[in-house]
């Protein structure tokens, strides 16, 4: 049985910051993350990320990924390589994980928010019950 694993990693600038697009294929599931490094990384800071955090990487989404086998000439590869320098930083399917874990994030903090709001509401009536149950007490 063989397992194929593949990684890449892909520095630009967004306009405002520098995000490295980490996008995982292995056994034809993909998975994409998103870092934020801030300010412009130098080539040792991106080899010291890769080292040290790569494997704490959260990769989101589950899609299959298309599997095609490389092409064995030469000047085939080096077409095919100059095509994906051309091409935007971030590809359709990264941007769907992304846009797919924004969206997660987001329905867990609205479901925590309500949470936290209905035990606020909870103790805020429970302490009306105490105050008015201290006032009826007979002195």
């Amino acid at each position: 049985m063989q397992i194929s694993v593949s990684s890449t990693l892909t520095v630009y600038h967004d306009g405002q910051f520098w995000v490295g697009l980490a996008e995982h294929v292995e056994d034809g599931g993909y998975g994409a993350a998103r870092i934020v490094f801030g300010a412009e990384p130098s080539d040792e800071e991106i080899l010291q990320f890769v080292a040290s955090k790569w494997a704490k990487l959260e990769f989101f989404g589950d899609e299959p990924a298309e599997t095609r086998k490389p092409a064995r000439n030469p000047k085939r590869r080096a077409r095919e390589a100059s095509k994906a320098l051309k091409q935007p930083a971030m590809s359709t399917k990264a941007q769907q994980a992304l846009a797919n874990q924004r969206e997660t994030m987001k329905r867990e903090s609205a479901q925590a928010r309500s949470q936290r709001r209905a035990d606020e509401a909870e103790a805020r009536f429970e302490q009306r019950k105490l105050k008015r149950k201290q006032k009826h007490r007979g002195h």
